[in-house]
């Protein structure tokens, strides 16, 4: 890796990339969605005053703690929640999800129409909500409790969702209400407190102010901690910046700061970029990478992500799209800096890697919603969060983190992966090198013809509403990601 250089700026500043900026008096990134459901329940029943979810999917027959009797209905979130407001008269549940359309809803195994059932009395307050445009969804997954502690990352709540590290093929525990056992998932969520926290339920109460035209008080209870049991802050009193994606709709300016935070970041980065994530087909992303990996001394590139989508649909335009990124990142990579791989069980199934989670230099941590596609940048609604460290402390506490989360893909300790890191002196050979069995590589042989043609035109992924139906507009835009040639200028 390359030297460890002073940064020009703080990342975290409002900005271009940056909504509100504020401290987090305790912050905790929660890997997989075993800890997320633990700690969602936890707090959830210590909620006095109110709870209000975003999400891009909910499923009220989900069990935040799937190892109890299948036959105990009362495990389901959605009775838990009617019986939390049974039990708090005082106690205000409100729930925004997404208005998925029916053909993807299908897809999801449950149709959110048919979670206001559950919710008919209005006992809790039960939300569909589009985003204004055709196409576009709202993405978002945030929990705020009593305006005092919020959840974000990239975990919706769902029969499909639970996993532990292990990641066990055919765990039954991930059992479904259809008997289906899902593909095993990894995920990452934080927890933080907080003027921090505050800003979220801002931004989760305009939310709702937008979708149903009421205006809810920000209330947060005295003498209260609804800080979630069993979860022990890793960093205290540390800035955390929130970043936006939201399209251009009903007069309202588009927003792109997740966007202009990646750039900006890829671009100050100095020995490492780190990437988990779902989807990976944005050639701006790309290019500003390319940039990078022309630089004799600059950082190394290293992403894990999912081998093979789970839905016809993504694999068409995702998987088709990512290959031709990749493919010619790896074309620029002239220094031997960037790498991309997918994790799999010991029995080589895949595992379905849903984090949204960038590290720099183990110096900014980033936590959200978006994935490095185009439409996480400009025509779904998004919402990341990010913290940059202070001290030396704060940093190793970031890069442990990233080490536990490279150690658990491949079945060893983080102090394990630290120490063959350490001694290969870069990430990637010590995942080639220990790591082969779970840790294969991704985006190495040249795309297909048909690969090539749904990369050009990036069906299924707009840039903004502005060519969500206009897909020539987006025509020869994965070019940027071509390689400089010998004289510095990029081919045409």
């Amino acid at each position: 890796m390359g030297p460890d250089r002073s940064y020009e700026a703080s990342l975290i500043e409002p900005g271009p990339g940056v909504w509100r900026s504020a401290p987090a008096h305790r912050f905790a990134p929660l890997m997989e969605n075993k800890a997320y459901f633990d700690a969602l329940s936890s707090a959830l029943h210590k909620a006095k005053r109110s709870i209000l979810i975003l999400g891009w999917q909910f499923d009220p027959r989900t069990r935040l703690d799937p190892e109890g009797p299948l036959t105990d209905r009362r495990a389901e979130i959605g009775h838990q929640l009617k019986a939390l407001v049974r039990h708090k008269p005082d106690l205000d549940v409100r729930l925004l999800i997404w208005r998925s359309p029916l053909l993807i809803a299908a897809s999801q195994g449950f149709y959110p129409h048919k979670a206001q059932r559950w919710f008919r009395r209005r006992i809790v307050e039960f939300r569909l909500d589009g985003p204004g445009i055709l196409g576009a969804c709202h993405h978002q997954k945030v929990v705020v409790i009593d305006n005092q502690i919020a959840f974000c990352g990239g975990g919706d709540i769902s029969t499909d969702r639970w996993d532990t590290e292990e990641h066990f093929s055919g765990d039954p525990r991930r059992c479904e209400p259809t008997g289906v056992i899902p593909a095993p998932r990894h995920e990452v969520m934080c927890v933080l407190d907080g003027p921090a926290a505050q800003n979220l339920g801002e931004l989760a109460r305009e939310r709702w102010r937008r979708a149903t035209g009421e205006v809810l008080e920000a209330s947060t209870p005295r003498g209260s901690d609804a800080w979630p049991d069993g979860v022990e802050p890793t960093l205290h009193d540390v800035p955390v910046a929130i970043s936006r994606t939201e399209p251009q709709v009903r007069g309202r300016p588009e927003v792109r700061e997740n966007e202009a935070l990646h750039l900006e970041a890829i671009r100050q980065a100095r020995s490492l970029i780190y990437m988990e994530n779902q989807y990976f087909t944005s050639p701006l992303l790309a290019a500003a990478l390319a940039e990078r990996l022309a630089e004799p001394d600059g950082p190394e590139v290293v992403l894990v992500s999912t081998g093979r989508s789970p839905s016809w649909f993504d694999g068409l335009t995702m998987d088709t799209a990512r290959a031709e990124v990749l493919y010619r990142l790896e074309q620029a990579d002239r220094h031997d800096r960037f790498t991309a791989f997918y994790p799999v069980t010991d029995e080589g199934e895949r595992i379905i890697v849903h984090a949204k989670m960038t590290i720099i230099d183990d110096k900014l941590l980033r936590i959200g919603s978006s994935n490095l596609n185009n439409r996480s940048m400009g025509l779904d609604t998004e919402c990341d969060v990010a913290v940059e460290a202070q001290t030396d402390q704060q940093r190793d506490v970031i890069r442990r983190f990233r080490r536990h989360s490279l150690g658990h893909f491949i079945g060893v300790s983080g102090e394990a992966f630290a120490e063959a890191e350490t001694l290969l002196g870069s990430v990637a050979q010590a995942i080639q090198t220990f790591g082969q069995a779970r840790m294969k590589p991704l985006g190495a042989a040249e795309p297909t013809r048909v690969e090539r043609m749904f990369a050009e035109w990036q069906f299924g992924d707009p840039v903004s509403a502005t060519d969500a139906w206009r897909p020539w507009k987006r025509l020869n835009r994965s070019h940027r990601t071509r390689p400089r040639s010998e004289g510095g200028q990029a081919p045409g």
